[in-house]
């Protein structure tokens, strides 16, 4: 952890200083990700607007376009920083772990990175473009499609960070079944329960729209039996390991 001490030797305020560490580290290569992407904000905008070729964005107050910008600059610095973020949160947690811990972490923290970055790629290249056709598919002679460039933001972006996170389940559920905190039995037979907190996840996390719950409910449905799987692989090695 950046320090020759023992991690189970150091004292709480030695663990609190290197948490502080990791956390200016973390924040400051935000904000420098941030200022780089404030200097291509105009590019990052042109990137998300690819799924909508034809929307035309406005804003509906003198401070609104640079407020968005500011803010599409900071979302896109957490996503780009995510894999440096990560490293700096498994270096303050790998020397306080055991040997066969740690041959664990480093694939599950790898793992998270490709499950997220999925998740995003999913959303931008699936999700957002069916989405934005049916919305501007009400549009009509009297009735003209222009989205805010603040709400237009914020949809895009609450879509692609949405669906980075909910890409961990299969990763959750076969970090739970390794430790011995759920069973594919469990999961099987709690389907109907999963479902209906699936589709209560996907209306909290989604923008306020059923197309948009609705996209998500269905890959959650696909992750989470995914995940059900993973566990009764691990059962399997676990058993297998057992019998050695």
């Amino acid at each position: 952890m950046g320090t020759n001490k023992d991690a189970h030797s150091m004292t709480i305020w030695d663990h609190l200083g290197e948490l502080r560490k990791r956390v200016i580290i973390i924040l400051l290569t935000v904000m420098v990700a941030a200022v780089i992407c404030f200097a291509y904000v105009d590019d990052i905008l042109e990137f998300l607007l690819k799924p909508a070729p034809n929307l035309q964005l406005i804003f509906t107050t003198p401070p609104e376009a640079l407020v968005a910008q500011v803010r599409l600059a900071l979302q896109a610095a957490l996503i780009v920083t995510l894999p440096l973020n990560l490293i700096q949160v498994l270096l303050f947690i790998v020397p306080a772990l055991e040997e066969t811990e740690k041959k664990v972490i480093l694939p599950f923290f790898l793992a998270m990175n490709v499950l997220f970055f999925l998740g995003v790629a999913f959303s931008y290249y699936m999700v957002i473009p069916f989405a934005i056709r049916f919305f501007m598919g009400f549009g009509t002679e009297s009735l003209t499609p222009l989205f805010s460039i603040g709400n237009y933001i914020s949809f895009i972006t609450s879509l692609l960070l949405s669906f980075g996170l909910i890409f961990q389940i299969p990763l959750v559920f076969w970090f739970l079944g390794l430790i011995g905190l759920v069973s594919s039995a469990f999961l099987r037979n709690n389907r109907k329960f999963a479902i209906l907190v699936i589709v209560v996840v996907a209306a909290i996390m989604t923008p306020p729209d059923v197309v948009s719950q609705v996209l998500m409910a269905i890959p959650l449905i696909f992750l989470y039996e995914a995940g059900m799987v993973l566990v009764w692989v691990t059962e399997r090695q676990k058993r297998r390991t057992a019998k050695v």
